[in-house]
């Protein structure tokens, strides 16, 4: 099962690189970038993840030395990069509207040529 997640993983990090590269539409640009943050998240909530752990909530009459947590550090980062994330692709997308509402055109090769 785990395998799955990190082949996902890669699969987004790799397909969200390819559309910034190879793609010449910012809307596109902009969802590659989408796609290399939600793989990261992925790939850090997978790794942070343990078969058979329990949410790290306990009192003290419940701990014992077979108990057996799943890290919350993984969680709580990707919790703050879905944030992050979120904002980035927001602020992306209003620059790409200001740049269609500049040159009439969110094709970067026009833009390029334009910009002089």
């Amino acid at each position: 099962m785990m395998i799955v997640n990190y082949v996902g993983c890669f699969a987004l990090i790799a397909l969200g690189v390819y559309c910034m590269v190879t793609k010449h539409d910012l809307i596109k640009v902009v969802i590659g970038m989408s796609l290399v943050d939600y793989g990261a998240n992925l790939m850090v909530v997978t790794v942070g993840f343990h078969p058979g752990g329990t949410a790290p909530i306990f009192t003290i009459s419940e701990l014992s030395r077979a108990s057996f947590f799943v890290d919350p550090i993984p969680q709580a980062l990707t919790l703050t990069s879905i944030v992050i994330g979120a904002c980035t692709t927001a602020m992306s997308l209003s620059l790409c509207m200001m740049l269609k509402r500049q040159y009439g055109t969110l094709d970067t090769r026009e833009i390029r040529r334009l910009r002089g």
